[in-house]
């Protein structure tokens, strides 16, 4: 009897990890309907009004036509047909590689820029002098447009002989790097004072703080800082591969399906969509990660 309830028990334990896991995934798909309904919906009210806001007689913010809003499933319906004429490759499988070179530029840049962030942070905690004289630099680095600094760092890469998409690399660590050095200097502080003093009291080294007291309670900053870093790296990516001439990637696949855009704007859609979904599987894989190394109790967002 006790078996059959031990069992029993550890089925509906078994049960319930399985919702909590599938949660997640059931709330992005009623989001995902429940925007293709507006989407669409918003299509229907232009159509029968004129794209006109009703009762009012005020023009819609935007055209329900199908070059300015195609439907959705002609957006689904592109991924599967050549993107060019006359060509042999449907645009699932050439947005498919453009995003996996994408993916690897964003990666690398992720990387080096989470890296040079964590690196600052550690020196700022133990440094007021070095987070007074740098820290002003770090906040005006992301005030300079993107698009300003895309080419410079395409010419310097040239010049000194780097491979196109490492600039681009480059350009996605730039992005990376601040939010990872803001959370990691506010994490490596949030330890209390005590425990630090305690710590010190033994006769712990700067370094010994650093990785058994002050790391440890900066994981769930640093794992939040990785989230936002992800999506940025991946917009560096993009944004960089547009002056750098990379033919492979997402940045050139929306260039191109822009200039055809009156002619294919699902092409476009489409693309965009991969954008938004190669984002949002990279912050995905970070939380994953999150799962394995920080306890729940402990995750700032939970």
């Amino acid at each position: 009897m006790s078996n059959m309830l031990q069992s029993n028990q550890n089925a509906m334990a078994s049960g319930q990890m399985i919702v909590r896991r599938l949660r997640p995934v059931f709330a992005f798909l009623t989001i995902v309907i429940v925007l293709i309904a507006v989407w669409e919906g918003y299509k229907a009210l232009g159509a029968a009004t004129g794209n006109k806001v009703p009762f009012t007689g005020f023009e819609l913010p935007i055209r329900s036509d199908d070059t300015s809003m195609p439907h959705v499933w002609d957006i689904f319906q592109a991924l599967f047909r050549p993107a060019r004429r006359g060509g042999e490759d449907v645009l699932l499988i050439i947005l498919t590689k453009s995003a996996l070179f994408t993916w690897r530029e964003a990666a690398l840049g992720f990387v080096v820029g989470s890296v040079i962030g964590f690196a600052l942070g550690v020196a700022f905690v133990h440094s007021t002098l070095l987070e007074q004289g740098f820290m002003p630099y770090v906040v005006a680095s992301q005030t300079v447009p993107l698009l300003a600094i895309a080419p410079m760092i395409v010419i310097w890469g040239s010049r000194l002989n780097w491979p196109t998409w490492g600039s681009v690399s480059i350009i996605s660590a730039y992005l990376t790097f601040f939010p990872v050095t803001i959370n990691t200097l506010r994490g490596l502080r949030s330890p209390d004072p005590t425990a630090v003093e305690l710590m010190r009291s033994y006769a712990a080294t700067k370094w010994e703080v650093l990785w058994k007291l002050r790391v440890p309670a900066a994981l769930p900053y640093i794992v939040t800082a990785l989230k936002v870093s992800a999506t940025a790296s991946v917009i560096g990516a993009i944004v960089g591969e547009l002056p750098s001439g990379v033919a492979e990637g997402l940045g050139r696949a929306l260039l191109t399906f822009m200039y055809y855009y009156v002619s294919g704007p699902e092409k476009l859609f489409a693309s965009i969509l991969f954008a938004a979904l190669l984002g949002i599987l990279f912050v995905s894989l970070i939380v994953q990660i999150e799962r394995r190394v920080i306890p729940a109790t402990r995750r700032l967002d939970e």
